[in-house]
């Protein structure tokens, strides 16, 4: 995920692209791993501090709020899922969900107020 979003360089679209499409291209390349790393609760207390921190650092710092990172983060993890589980219909564009998913985020990233 760092070299991916290292590559996009400064901008934050290209960034947030970068995050999601390599997102999404890991899970679907592990989806075991994926659902065994994500379908369980997190054991916070036995993590060394600040691992958790510095896992979603470059994330939070593309988007400049933890709030709408976490956000993004619930909404992939979302299409993901149900994209794992083959819960979308065999019509469904599932790139134009990922693409309204980064402009989103990037839309109320650049907003001033959030």
């Amino acid at each position: 995920m760092h070299a991916a979003v290292a590559q996009a360089g400064p901008d934050r679209r290209a960034r947030l692209e970068a995050f999601v499409e390599t997102y999404r291209r890991t899970a679907a390349a592990a989806p075991h791993l994926y659902r065994l790393m994500n379908d369980r609760p997190l054991p916070r207390d036995r993590l060394p501090d600040g691992v958790e921190a510095a896992a979603m650092a470059d994330y939070v710092a593309t988007i400049g709020d933890i709030d709408l990172a976490r956000t993004g983060w619930a909404w992939a993890h979302g299409l993901v899922s149900l994209e794992l589980a083959g819960r979308f219909p065999d019509d469904a564009d599932l790139d134009a969900g990922w693409a309204i998913l980064v402009d989103t985020l990037d839309t109320r990233a650049a907003a001033p107020e959030r």
